[in-house]
C-alpha cells in the first residue's frame, strides 16, 4: 500500500458503536498449501466455528472451508454497555469449557452476590470475575486465535502430527455493510465453484450458502440464514433474521450469477435470454435499469479477485476515505486520501467498491 506504515492489523476505528458494523473478511491457509482437509476435518472446523461464535458474540455472516484454506466473513459487534449478565456469563462458559469449571464460576458468583457489604452483594467482585474472561469475548483477535488453536490441537491429535498448522498470521479485510459485505459473502460462498468442486454453490455443504439451502449438522441451517439475511441487509437496519430468508436467497442468488432474471427487456443476456430490472433483487447499481452491471460483478466472482483479501478495507468511496482517516497515522503526509479504484480483475467493481490498498495487476 503506498504510504503504509508498519504491519499492524487493520481495525475499524468505529469499533465501539452500535450504530456501525465492524465487519471483516478472514482468511489462512494450511501451511505450505498442502490439501489435507476432508469431509471430517471440514465438519470438525465448522463446529469450532460455531463454537467461538457462541462463546465471543461475533457473528458469522459467511464462510466456506475447502482443503486447505478457509474464508470467513465476521461481524464483531460491541460488548453491551450494560456488559453480560451472570447467566448470559456461565452460557457463554458453557461452550467452551467443562460444567465442573463453570460450576466453579457460578459458585463464585453466588458467593459474591451474597458478601455482606450492603444489600447487592460485592460489585467490586462480581466485576472482577466477569474480567476474567469479558475480554476475550466481542473480540476479533481472540476469536481466530482460539479458533485456530483449538483446530490445529484437534487436527495434530487425530494424524499424529506436531507443530503449526497454518501459514503466518490470518489476513484480514475491513467490508462495509451493504453492497460490499453481500459482494464479499457471494465471493466466499463461490469459492469451490471456482475450483471447479461443483456447479452450484448449493451442493457444497461445507459453506455457509450450501448448509443454508441443504441444513447444518442439526438439519436446520438456521445459523447460516441468519448470517446471510444480514450480510444482505445490515445495511437496511435488518438484524439476524431468519425468517427473511426467503427474500434474501433471492437477492443473493442473483449475487451469485445463479438466478439472473428472464423476463423480456432492454438488455440480452447470451443469444437468446433478456432480464431486466428488479430493484430489490439487484446489486447497487447507476445503469439504464438493465442487468449488465450485475452480469460483470457476478462474472468478477468467478475470478480471484485479491483486493477482497488483501485489500485491508473494501467499501465504498466514502467508506473507506473515513477508514483513512481514521488511521492516518499509518501512512506518510504525501498521501491525501484512501479510496483507490480496483483494478485488474477487481475492475468490474470500479466505482461501486474501493480499497484502501494500491495492488498490483496480475501479482
Amino acid at each position: 500500500m503506498s504510504g503504509k506504515k508498519g504491519t499492524k492489523r487493520w481495525l475499524t476505528p468505529w469499533a465501539d458503536s452500535e450504530e456501525r458494523p465492524s465487519v471483516y473478511h478472514l482468511t489462512s491457509r494450511v501451511v505450505d498449501r498442502r490439501f489435507v482437509f476432508g469431509d471430517e476435518e471440514r465438519g470438525k472446523f465448522r463446529m469450532f466455528m460455531r463454537m467461538m461464535e457462541n462463546f465471543s458474540g461475533c457473528r458469522v455472516l459467511s464462510y466456506c472451508v475447502m482443503s486447505n484454506h478457509f474464508h470467513i466473513l465476521l461481524e464483531v459487534p460491541p460488548m453491551p454497555k450494560a456488559g453480560l449478565s451472570d447467566a448470559e456469563l456461565l452460557k457463554r462458559l458453557g461452550v467452551l469449557y467443562a460444567e465442573n469449571f463453570v460450576k466453579s464460576v457460578a459458585d463464585e458468583l453466588a458467593a459474591a452476590l451474597e458478601e455482606s457489604d450492603g444489600e447487592g452483594g460485592s460489585p467490586e467482585l462480581v466485576a472482577e470475575i466477569h474480567g476474567r474472561f469479558t475480554p476475550r469475548m466481542h473480540d476479533l483477535s481472540d476469536f481466530m486465535k482460539t479458533l485456530l488453536q483449538r483446530f490445529t490441537r484437534w487436527f495434530n491429535r487425530t494424524h499424529n502430527r506436531t507443530g503449526t498448522l497454518w501459514e503466518d498470521r490470518f489476513k484480514s479485510v475491513i467490508v462495509e455493510s451493504g453492497t460490499a459485505a453481500r459482494t464479499i459473502a457471494a465471493y466466499i460462498d463461490l469459492n469451490p465453484v471456482r475450483a471447479g468442486m461443483v456447479s452450484d454453490p448449493a451442493d457444497y455443504r461445507w459453506s455457509s450458502y450450501g448448509e443454508a439451502v441443504g441444513g447444518g449438522a442439526k438439519g436446520n441451517g438456521k445459523k447460516s440464514r441468519e448470517g446471510l439475511v444480514r450480510a444482505c441487509m445490515s445495511h437496511k437496519g435488518v438484524g439476524f433474521e431468519a425468517e427473511k430468508w426467503k427474500e434474501v436467497s433471492r437477492i443473493y442468488r442473483r449475487a451469485m450469477g445463479m438466478a439472473l432474471g428472464r423476463k423480456s427487456g432492454r438488455t440480452e443476456v447470451g443469444e437468446s435470454q433478456h432480464a431486466t430490472k428488479n430493484e430489490e433483487e439487484m446489486l447497487s447499481s447507476k445503469d439504464n435499469e438493465t442487468v449488465l452491471p450485475d452480469l460483470g460483478m457476478a462474472e468478477m466472482l468467478m475470478k480471484r479477485v485479491r483486493y477482497f483479501t488483501d485489500g485491508a478495507v473494501i467499501g465504498s468511496k466514502e467508506f473507506v476515505n473515513d477508514a483513512f482517516a481514521g488511521a492516518r497515522d499509518r501512512f506518510t503526509e504525501r498521501r491525501k486520501d484512501g479510496a483507490r479504484r480496483m483494478r485488474g480483475s477487481g475492475v468490474a467493481a470500479k466505482g461501486l467498491l474501493w480499497s484502501i490498498r494500491d495492488l498490483r495487476v496480475g501479482v
